[in-house]
């Protein structure tokens, strides 16, 4: 049996980031055997991820990657904001990101790809939930390409460089000018994280929402006692007003209201020596549809001192 001394503990504790404590009983289950207490307290630590498993992760961070023609966005949640300006949580996300960039845009192909240095996304994840101590969730990852064009981004709320709490990638194809192309991607992905359209265009809203649209501007209309044919221009012209307000092409343009997405991009097509096509676009707000939980703070203070 190898002795385990201050040196072997230290080792252990760089090697894992485990508490020394940790380590030293890692090291005494396994008789001092370096590897085989790696693989204890990885053990362990994923236990540990299990456990916390059920607590709700709804900070964290959405970060944005780009080589060009194709483009990725990912969340991956933790507990608390403090561990998001974490630079290990930071690392991660980034790492991940770029895992996701290489054409892992499936959920769980991206959780069961590589990760440098040994395992795979979801072992490295909750290595680091044991680490940190707080739940951390991949939540979902998303990519865009083209074959020829663009595929710009844009992070808002920056934490630091592609990292912060919306994150949108926007897919223009073009055989124009790239720089120039590359600039307006980026205005549009900046109008998209501030207007948070539903769709591109009218033919990609869900049919579902859009007839209950038609049916509250029908039901509307007909309350004033106007005739049908009468109604169903008043419903036509509502869903106009309403494609305005949830299409990307159909929107007034942040950065000149006066026109809309698509006249700017037709504009701007003169300039880039080519007709560029809006292909599509991802938009990922951190923690969107996440239910967190509301805590009482009196309640709690009364049970930690034992009332």
């Amino acid at each position: 049996m190898a002795a385990i001394t201050a040196a072997l503990v230290k080792d252990l504790r760089e090697k894992t980031g485990a508490g020394m404590m940790d380590c030293k009983n890692a090291l005494a289950e396994v008789e001092g055997d370096l590897e085989a207490a790696i693989d204890w307290l990885r053990k362990k630590g994923l236990a540990k991820a299990a456990k916390k498993s059920g607590r709700v992760a709804a900070e964290g961070l959405v970060a944005a990657a780009t080589n060009g023609k194709s483009g990725v966005v990912v969340e991956l949640n933790s507990e608390t904001d403090f561990v998001a300006r974490n630079e290990q949580f930071q690392g991660i996300v980034r790492t991940v990101s770029g895992i996701a960039l290489t054409g892992a845009t499936d959920l769980e192909a991206l959780k069961a790809a590589a990760y440098p240095g040994g395992g795979t996304v979801a072992e490295a994840i909750a290595n680091a939930v044991a680490t940190v101590g707080e739940n951390m969730s991949l939540r979902r990852v998303a990519g865009l390409s083209v074959s020829d064009g663009v595929v710009a981004s844009y992070v808002h709320g920056q934490v630091v460089e592609g990292l912060g709490k919306i994150a949108v990638i926007v897919a223009l194809e073009s055989k124009g000018d790239a720089a120039q192309l590359a600039t307006l991607g980026r205005q549009v992905a900046m109008h998209v994280a501030a207007a948070s359209p539903q769709a591109l265009d009218a033919s990609g809203l869900d049919p579902a929402v859009v007839e209950r649209e038609r049916a509250v501007l029908a039901e509307k209309a007909a309350a004033s006692g106007k005739p049908a044919n009468v109604v169903e221009k008043i419903v036509e012209s509502g869903l106009k007003t309403y494609y305005k307000e949830v299409c990307l092409v159909d929107q007034p343009f942040i950065h000149d209201s006066a026109k809309t997405v698509s006249q700017a991009v037709n504009e701007a097509a003169k300039a880039i020596g080519a007709p560029v096509a809006l292909k599509g676009f991802v938009r990922f707000a951190l923690g969107e549809g996440i239910e967190k939980e509301v805590s009482d703070f009196a309640e709690e203070v009364k049970k930690a001192g034992g009332a």
